[in-house]
C-alpha cells in the first residue's frame, strides 16, 4: 500500500460530479435503500446506514432525498431487491480491476460490465482473480489547509485516533485505517478538522505501472463502468 494515492481518482470524480450528479445522487440512494433494508432504518445499531448517509452528505446529496431512500427500506417496496456483487477482472496493461455492483437484474449487469472490459482492452475474469491484490481498508482524506498545526503534530493525532497509515502530498493528508477503527477515527478527526473523503474502500497492495496508451484506455473503461446504473465503486491498481 506504501506510496498508493487514491486522492487523484476522488478528485477527477469530483469535478465530473456536477455533469453526473443526477446519477450519482440514484447510485448513493439505492446505496442507503440497501444498507436500512438489510441492517434496519436506526443509523445508531446500522453502521453500514450510517455511513451510506454520511457519503451522500458529503456528496451533497438532499436530506429529502436521503429521507425517501431510508423511507421506501422502511416500507419494503415492492419490486425493490436488489443483490451485491463484485466483478472482477484485468484492464489495458494488466491492470487489476474490482467493480462492486447493486442490481436487481443479474444477467443484465454482467452483459454490461463485460461489455465495458471488452471494449477497453480488458477482460473479466473469475472471482478471486484479483482480489488477492487488494485489501479493505478505511480511507480519510483532510485538506493540509485545514490544518493548523504542524505536520508532525498532526500525524501524532491521525495516529492516536486510530490511523495505521498516513501519506502527505502538497494538497491533503491521506489517512488510511483497519475497517474496524474507521468509524471511531473519522469521528475523532472529524471534531478537529472537515474531511474531503471518508469510505471504506479496496487498497491495492502494489500499484501497476502502464504504458500511456494503455492509461488512456484504462482510463475510458473506469468512466465508462462508472456511468452504468448498477455501477457502484470502481477499486483499480494503475499507478
Amino acid at each position: 500500500m506504501a506510496g498508493h494515492s487514491k486522492w487523484h481518482n476522488i478528485r477527477h470524480k469530483k469535478n465530473a460530479k456536477d455533469a453526473k450528479r443526477g446519477k450519482i445522487f440514484m447510485k448513493l440512494a439505492k446505496e442507503i435503500f440497501v444498507a436500512a433494508k438489510q441492517g434496519g432504518t436506526d443509523t445508531e445499531t446500522n453502521a453500514a446506514l450510517r455511513l451510506a448517509i454520511d457519503k451522500a452528505r458529503s456528496n451533497n446529496m438532499p436530506k429529502d432525498n436521503i429521507d425517501r431512500a431510508v423511507q421506501k427500506a422502511a416500507g419494503n417496496v415492492d419490486g425493490e431487491n436488489y443483490e451485491e456483487m463484485t466483478y472482477e477482472g484485468y484492464g489495458p496493461g494488466g491492470v487489476a480491476v474490482m467493480v462492486d455492483v447493486l442490481t436487481d437484474n443479474r444477467n443484465r449487469t454482467a452483459s454490461e460490465v463485460r461489455h465495458a472490459f471488452s471494449k477497453n482492452d480488458g477482460n473479466l475474469g473469475e472471482n478471486g482473480c484479483v482480489s488477492f491484490m487488494f485489501q479493505r481498508k478505511g480511507y480519510i482524506v483532510i485538506a493540509q489547509d485545514n490544518v493548523s498545526v504542524d505536520e508532525d503534530e498532526f500525524m501524532l493525532e491521525a495516529i492516536e485516533a486510530g490511523c495505521e497509515e498516513i501519506e502527505s502530498n502538497e494538497e491533503v493528508f491521506e489517512l488510511y485505517t483497519t475497517v474496524e477503527d474507521f468509524e471511531s477515527c473519522k469521528k475523532t478527526l472529524e471534531e478537529n478538522y472537515p474531511l474531503e473523503a471518508a469510505e471504506l474502500t479496496m487498497i491495492p497492495d502494489t500499484d501497476a505501472e502502464v504504458a500511456e496508451d494503455h492509461q488512456e484506455k484504462m482510463n475510458k473503461l473506469i468512466d465508462m463502468l462508472e456511468d452504468l446504473d448498477d455501477v457502484q465503486d470502481v477499486h483499480h491498481n494503475m499507478k
